[in-house]
């Protein structure tokens, strides 16, 4: 979505505060037992399994839990019941939004989820209502930092293949096909530059303006959604402006 890189801004400051309460934590927990329990726990054959145990490592989560959580999955200790979904919905000015989902009890989680849309005066919808206006990419981003080039880091990116680069003063985004964002999160770090994350995003195939007031509403029902302890991610359409994100920000 655009603005992606200042709301990844946002959920970095949030995922600090989030760490010490255990909340991010526990979800990337989650996903590394279900990674683990769909194609085991052997990180070198399971690329989902890579990605998780790399998203561990850059919110600085300790060894000893990431590999509590891969032997949860392997069923060598006691672990949780967890079911992977999305759910589909509407938000203010027809924001469409994906909720991808990790859950140990679906009906408590769509009744959490269907809550907070509709006091957002939006809903869920019926399954592949929004699905489809989403396609599946690797997202890489790079914070600029003094010394950081974002044109060479562009060209970079570009050379190792990637799809789509965007740059602001804060923030890099790089698009890339599923299968190779790992190759060129690699060849970045190779050639020394720092990156700050790399997981798949669901990007929308058309974006849609809105309003100053109902961006504001839009990105606090995502807000919302997202400290819900179940939620993943949320995926929107919404083309949000910088002078919106800096406002919502601040």
């Amino acid at each position: 979505m655009s603005g992606h890189s200042k709301w990844a801004n946002i959920k970095n400051q949030k995922g600090a505060a989030d760490a010490k309460r255990g909340q991010l934590f526990t979800k990337i927990t989650r996903e590394i037992i279900l990674a683990v329990r769909e194609h085991g726990g052997n990180p070198e054959a399971n690329s989902r399994l890579r990605l998780c145990i790399q998203k561990a490592r850059d919110n600085n989560m300790p060894m000893d839990n990431i590999e509590r959580a891969i032997k949860k999955g392997e069923g060598t200790l006691e672990g949780m019941t967890i079911d992977e979904f999305v759910l589909e919905g509407y938000g203010p000015g027809g924001a469409a939004l994906l909720v991808d989902v990790l859950s140990d009890n679906r009906n408590r989680t769509v009744q959490e989820v269907r809550s907070v849309f509709t006091r957002a005066g939006g809903g869920l919808g019926e399954v592949g209502s929004v699905n489809w206006q989403f396609e599946q990419k690797g997202f890489i981003g790079i914070e600029v930092t003094e010394g950081t080039d974002a044109d060479e880091v562009s060209l970079a990116a570009i050379d190792a293949g990637a799809e789509d680069v965007k740059a602001d003063s804060e923030y890099i985004e790089i698009y890339t096909s599923l299968e190779d964002m790992e190759k060129i999160r690699k060849s970045l770090e190779d050639s020394g530059i720092a990156v700050k994350s790399a997981e798949m995003s669901k990007v929308a195939k058309n974006t849609i303006e809105l309003d100053e007031t109902t961006a504001l509403s839009v990105l606090k029902l995502i807000d919302k959604l997202d400290n819900l302890d179940d939620v993943r991610n949320v995926w929107s359409n919404v083309d949000f402006s910088d002078e919106v994100m800096e406002k919502y920000e601040g």
